[in-house]
């Protein structure tokens, strides 16, 4: 282990020790964070011997193994009944190429091509879909008792397929925070979308794509779909799955309807408003595939580091990161190695960082379990495993702090939090640094990590990354940076390790996360939700 100060090590030396009732360390000791492990790494997880690091891949295996003897090899504890791995079932379900068949008037009309008009996937690991049926557009597929809001107003979607467009029905001057105004809700998640689609029985689903209200181009779509899906062995209680999934280019969508004598703009304003109601398009899909189903075993990978209080040390501060990434998929430039890099080798690096540098640090009054999770990309598989089967009961973790892409770009003036304004956590970590507001919250970013699985669970959880402030550069470079990597690396094989990378602000980013999660664990304050947050604990802590 690394113990020795370096000037980066110290970047937060003086940053206040605050929280909500917090009682902190009297000293806070050095971390001997240092650039050099965290790219040490970042430059194995991202490798191609990794081969995009897939749950359930000889790769996403090695990754798991890295992981876990980095854990191991700096002493922190195995978390997972005396091992390092919770097992995580993932069935996998490989498409086999289909198209998508048009009736227009009984007639057969012109098809629809995967993945240049729709990228399609089963609804559940079965051999087999088939899903035939009127093709029904219903808005934003939304039924928000909250906002007054029912897109479905109660029409039999049974044996249906859905048409539904991508993000929330937006705010209006009268109802500015109308679905969180700009800010995207879970109801515009194209999750959401899928399982409100289930609820009404339908047979499948279709997501109408557009770049900016997805927040990323259709390729993003191809490389993250048009692969083998991984998901969760089929919960027996929720209802019947969709027979299959996909997306529509809003290209396609347009011709599509267009055939039946609909305009798809005109349709949109409809949809933006309370009295919009399904239209049925006289269209009818009909679809037809096979998939190759596997059943497989996937790991998070889990270690604790103990606190000392008798009356806290049963309780924990929570960090996690997804260290899967996509694998082997289409093409890109001769290219089909999904290296994920900065998504999220770098998270797991500098969480891997954080993990060490707490085993060296003096104990803390409450214990610290790191969780690093497997099939994020999938659907937040791992962390969504781990919150309904928790290796520490769930009533005793404080919070979850999350990250999703670690900083390569240098040292920052303000931080980018996911959930901010959902619990304590955010005003506490503003405190230590400046929070800036979301570039783009209509992205639904807080739907999108792990962290969110943890708030379902009634956990207060954020997702911590760097803001666009960036030291030496010029206002506005940061944002340019980071729609530059959305638009061309996010989801593709050129997201991959570069020996440009500035490894400061990984050590910042570290040592912040570091210094944030201690404070927590020294407080006998718990993290509270916000007024009007949608989450709830899920009960009464140890104390």
């Amino acid at each position: 282990m690394r113990v020795s100060l370096t000037a980066l090590g110290l970047l937060l030396a003086t940053a206040p020790l605050s929280a909500q009732g917090a009682k902190a360390a009297p000293t806070a000791p050095p971390s001997g964070i240092t650039a050099a492990e965290i790219d040490g790494d970042l430059r194995f997880l991202s490798s191609d011997l990794l081969e995009g690091r897939a749950p359930g891949t000889r790769g996403g295996r090695l990754a798991a193994e890295y992981i876990a003897a980095q854990l191991r090899s700096a002493g922190i504890e195995p978390g997972s009944k005396g091992s390092y791995f919770q097992e995580v079932p993932i069935d996998l379900a490989t498409l086999q190429p289909s198209t998508l068949r048009v009736e227009v008037g009984g007639k057969a009309t012109a098809r629809l091509h995967d993945p240049d008009d729709v990228v399609l996937w089963a609804g559940s690991a079965a051999p087999e879909s088939q899903g035939r049926g009127e093709l029904v557009f219903v808005g934003y597929g939304a039924r928000a008792a909250e906002y007054r809001w029912d897109d479905f107003k109660g029409m039999d979607l049974k044996g249906k397929i859905l048409l539904v467009l991508v993000n929330d029905p937006p705010a209006t001057a009268a109802e500015p925070e109308l679905f969180g105004g700009k800010a995207m809700t879970y109801y515009g998640r194209w999750t959401y979308k899928f399982e409100e689609a289930e609820r009404q029985g339908a047979v499948g689903a279709l997501v109408i794509h557009r770049t900016a209200e997805a927040s990323y181009p259709w390729h993003t779509v191809v490389g993250s779909w048009a692969t083998t899906q991984r998901m969760l062995p089929r919960d027996p209680t929720l209802p019947a799955p969709l027979a299959f999934r996909g997306w529509i280019t809003d290209s396609a969508a347009t011709a599509l309807l267009k055939q039946a004598g609909l305009d798809l703009e005109q349709l949109r304003q409809q949809a933006d408003t309370r009295d919009f109601r399904p239209i049925s398009t006289g269209i009818t899909l009909d679809v037809g595939f096979r998939s190759n189903v596997e059943h497989l075993k996937s790991e998070n990978v889990v270690g604790v580091v103990p606190g000392n209080d008798p009356k806290l040390k049963d309780t924990y501060v929570a960090y996690s990161a997804h260290w899967d990434h996509l694998g082997i998929g289409p093409k890109v430039d001769g290219d089909s190695i999904y290296n994920g890099a900065a998504d999220n080798a770098s998270g797991v690096a500098d969480l891997l960082a954080v993990a060490r540098a707490e085993q060296l640090a003096p104990p803390t009054r409450r214990s610290h379990v790191f969780v690093f999770v497997t099939g994020e990309e999938s659907g937040l598989l791992g962390s969504e495993f781990f919150a309904r089967n928790p290796t520490v009961p769930a009533q005793n973790i404080v919070a979850d702090l999350n990250l999703d892409g670690g900083n390569l770009l240098g040292r920052v003036r303000d931080l980018n939090v996911l959930g901010d304004t959902k619990s304590s956590l955010g005003p506490s970590l503003a405190k230590f640094m400046r929070i800036s507001p979301q570039a783009h919250p209509e992205a639904g970013g807080f739907y999108r990590s792990d962290h969110f699985s943890f708030a379902k669970a009634g956990i207060p959880a954020v997702s911590i990354g760097a803001g666009n402030d960036f030291v030496g550069r010029p206002a506005g470079w940061g944002k340019q940076q980071g729609d530059e990597y959305t638009a061309k690396h996010y989801h593709q094989p050129s997201d991959e390790y570069r020996p440009d990378f500035d490894m400061s602000g990984a050590v910042q980013l570290s040592n912040l996360v570091l210094r944030f999660g201690r404070t927590l664990a020294n407080s006998a304050a718990m993290p509270t939700w916000s007024p009007g947050a949608e989450f709830q604990r899920p009960g009464k802590p140890a104390s």
